[in-house]
């Protein structure tokens, strides 16, 4: 039996710390490439740090940390919003090391490859004894008001990083099924495709609508959200103009308003966003404390979708993905390297960067940190690190308030660009 546990106990060791933890994660999909393989892996690794930071701020696990004989006041440094902010400062910085060690990387058989590739177990020891080191920061102001302002600039760049993969994906959605149109002459992916472009608008609209009701409630004032919501609805409607004109059409053949319908959503998101972090006219309900709301919960979710869509993604050579720079997250279509390495049957993921890289691994590693701040900002609301998550009187944080109508604003700028860059840079070849 020791014998047996023994053999276990190193093919486990083995497997962590080497390669074969990325054909793992993969053994349900034969087809898996290596480079897809390990930005799953990574992916993991970020979502246990969110689960892990979703238990710390669970109402009642302070408490029961205080019942504890051998447990003091020191305990409630443990949980709440300044501990997720602990574990989220050293993600970010694992992540930030690896941008840093992962520049100019040009092929897997680059020496470092194996540190990107591999010593999964390593990599966990060293992100855990990061996050227990960040325990023992001297419990100040600064630390955490400081760590804030960094979490709302990384937020802040992550959401423009959403919008170009949210981009990305309404072109390629569209683009899929006009496709399968073209070629089965079905009218059931054209009436599939009205339908969801009517969908998004109708969502859109109501939500302006609830928006208008919820945040506008004081005749004599909330001039500021008024200004917002209709600020965003007169160019999301905009928007959606341009992208169905004769000279938009021609330069982007398969622009459309599917695309203008998602970001029209994307943005009225933010605008929710934003006012739910205004100290002014919010609704009554949103008032009392909270640890986990709507707004909350569908961030994540959005979150979730754009990390794990850029870990599985191939990028097309279209000129949507030169313009929205998302050939810089996602893997390129056409990979180079011999495909015949490794055995995709058996479900094991096979090198195909030996010739170059697929995508930046260095962009990749920053992204991640930015998507890191992101998830720690949703986590905690926006709200100082120092505010306690049984604080009745939390107040919302004014400066997160213009960070998201900003990136609002941005977003509809940058797929703004993209419908018009075609037409105003004529000289520029974007096949």
């Amino acid at each position: 039996m020791g014998a047996v546990l023994g053999a276990l106990t190193v093919g486990q060791l083995a497997c962590c710390c080497g390669s074969a933890a990325c054909s793992l994660c993969c053994s349900a999909c034969p087809s898996c490439k290596n480079s897809t393989s390990t930005r799953i892996m990574y992916a993991l690794m970020l979502l246990l740090t969110t689960v892990v930071s979703c238990i710390m701020l669970s109402p009642g696990l302070e408490d029961k940390l205080k019942n504890l004989p051998f447990c003091n006041e020191t305990c409630a440094n443990a949980v709440g919003y300044l501990a997720v902010y602990r574990l989220i400062f050293a993600l970010t910085l694992f992540f930030l090391m690896f941008s840093v060690l992962m520049i100019g990387v040009k092929s897997s058989g680059d020496a470092r490859a194996g540190i990107q590739n591999g010593f999964w177990g390593i990599k966990y020891l060293i992100l855990i004894g990061a996050m227990v080191g960040a325990f023992f920061i001297p419990e100040q102001n600064t630390f955490g008001t400081v760590w804030m302002y960094f979490g709302m600039i990384g937020g802040f760049l992550f959401i423009l990083i959403q919008l170009i993969l949210i981009i990305d994906f309404a072109h390629s959605w569209t683009e899929r099924w006009l496709e399968n149109y073209e070629e089965t002459q079905s009218k059931g992916w054209y009436c599939a495709l009205i339908f969801f472009t009517l969908l998004h608008y109708v969502l859109a609209i109501a939500a302006t609508v609830l928006l208008f009701v919820y945040y506008t409630s004081d005749p004599a004032g909330c001039g500021v959200q008024k200004f917002f919501i209709s600020f965003n609805l007169i160019c999301c409607i905009i928007l959606s103009i341009i992208s169905v004109l004769p000279k938009v059409q021609d330069a982007l053949p398969k622009s459309g308003l599917l695309q203008s319908s998602v970001v029209t959503m994307y943005v009225m998101y933010l605008t929710w966003s934003s006012l739910n972090n205004s100290q002014d006219c919010r609704p009554s309900f949103l008032q009392k404390s909270h640890t986990f709301d709507a707004q909350s919960i569908v961030t994540l979710v959005i979150w979730f979708v754009c990390v794990l869509y850029s870990s599985i993604r191939t990028a097309s050579n279209s000129q949507v993905s030169k313009l929205t720079m998302s050939e810089k997250i996602l893997v390129q279509d056409g990979d180079s390297g011999d495909f015949g390495k490794g055995d995709a049957e058996s479900g094991k993921a096979w090198d195909n960067e030996d010739s170059e890289v697929v995508y930046s691994w260095s962009f990749f590693h920053f992204m991640f940190a930015l998507a890191s701040l992101y998830v720690m900002m949703t986590l905690t609301n926006w709200y100082d690190p120092m505010t306690s998550i049984h604080d009745q009187n939390a107040a919302s944080n004014k400066a997160s308030m213009w960070v998201k109508i900003i990136s609002s604003w941005l977003c509809i700028l940058l797929y703004l660009w993209s419908l018009i860059a075609p037409i105003i840079l004529r000289d520029r070849d974007f096949s």
